[in-house]
């Protein structure tokens, strides 16, 4: 038997971001600072948004800032991105400071995208953008998004203490939104196996964490237990690229205005339900790390026992914006996806995620497959090196 034929099949590749990891609990302005002269900063542009200019001016104190950057909008409005760009121009900054959630790491990149700037970032929340080269900038009510190696931050300072301001249930959002990136990075549409186990090892993270931080939000092991997992599953995500879950939150932020992280806490059990009857191995893994009979029970679980939001109608979507939705998503949707996608799936998933419906009793996203699936040129997604 020659070594092909002893071999199991297993072919992929797999690249690493190239990216510095911090975890500093307590030490964030010393860890922040050097890793700014590690880079040679010497002009810093500190972007925090208002309700984080306070611990942003504490970790900051000691580096040379040449501006504070507070105008920080929601899925990074391209005029938003624009004056962003000019004050970094003006203030000739040569290194980003980004303190805060996804917003504000997303702005940075905006800046990074066509400046070049190295970023180093200080997550508050469980966003997970800072582990990634994804960008997103919204403009007409259309969110678009790409990767490039430009808008990966090239440090991260993880700092529990900093989230201790997260109320309990933009936690429980914010950390749904973490886990999120792992279930979609289960059949994203360039994940491999190493993808799949950083998001395997996320979900058992989160799942440990978010309960802990719910109970105990003064406490730090489950904070400190939720970045690591909001850590992991970012990583994986942005290697495996957005599946079909976050083309449909992308459509309902962009288009549609819904807040990020409750958005994709309400839409994820009805993406899995769809799903995981067509991912059986993936399925088996999510459920292993869940602890629980099922991916979805292991899901809904978990989503109970926080209080996690369950209804797009309870974040502002209304109905007659259904149908465009589920159009904008169908266009977007990943041809890869382990189940057919068709525009009556994706009334039916809509609809119910709209309701906040049993997402596994009936099936409310199965598929009419007279309806054709998207083409591959209707998925738009950069490459990070990953193919399975």
């Amino acid at each position: 038997m020659d070594e092909q034929e002893a071999g199991t099949g297993l072919r992929f590749e797999h690249e690493a971001p190239a990216q510095r990891v911090r975890f500093a609990t307590g030490g964030a302005a010393e860890a922040v600072r050097e890793e700014v002269e590690r880079l040679g900063g010497a002009r810093v542009m500190v972007i925090a948004a208002p309700h984080a200019a306070g611990p942003a001016e504490k970790i900051t104190a000691t580096l040379p800032v040449v501006h504070r950057h507070g105008d920080i909008a929601m899925h990074v409005p391209v005029a938003t991105a624009e004056r962003a760009r000019a004050a970094a121009a003006e203030h000739r900054a040569d290194t980003l400071v980004c303190v805060g959630g996804g917003s504000a790491t997303g702005l940075a990149k905006a800046v990074a995208l066509t400046t070049g700037l190295p970023i180093v970032a200080v997550p508050t929340t469980y966003a997970g953008s800072e582990a990634t080269r994804v960008w997103g900038l919204t403009e007409h009510g259309r969110k678009t998004t790409g990767t490039d190696p430009r808008v990966l931050p090239r440090a991260v300072v993880y700092d529990a203490g900093l989230t201790l301001s997260l109320p309990a249930a933009l936690s429980a959002a914010s950390g749904l939104n973490a886990l999120a990136h792992c279930v979609d990075s289960m059949w994203a549409p360039r994940t491999d196996p190493v993808d799949q186990a950083l998001a395997v090892e996320g979900i058992r993270a989160l799942n440990s964490g978010l309960p802990a931080v719910t109970a105990d939000p003064g406490g730090l092991a489950g904070r400190e237990q939720m970045l690591y997992g909001a850590y992991l599953a970012a990583v994986a995500f942005s290697c495996a690229g957005s599946g079909l879950h976050h083309k449909i939150c992308h459509v309902l932020g962009g288009a549609h205005g819904l807040p990020h992280a409750q958005t994709h806490a309400v839409v994820l059990p009805y993406v899995l339900a769809f799903n995981a009857p067509a991912a059986p191995e993936a399925e088996r893994r999510i459920a292993a790390a869940f602890g629980a009979p099922s991916a979805l029970a292991g899901l809904r679980r978990l989503g109970t026992s926080v209080g996690a939001p369950t209804a797009l109608r309870d974040l502002g979507l209304a109905e007659t914006d259904l149908d465009a939705a589920a159009a904008a998503s169908l266009a977007a949707a990943p041809p890869s996806n382990p189940r057919p996608v068709t525009l009556d799936a994706l009334r039916r998933l809509l609809r119910a995620a709209w309701a906040g419906a049993d997402p596994s009793r009936p099936d409310p996203s199965r598929p009419d497959r007279s309806e054709p699936g998207p083409s591959d040129a209707a998925t738009r997604e950069g490459r990070c090196g990953c193919r399975p």
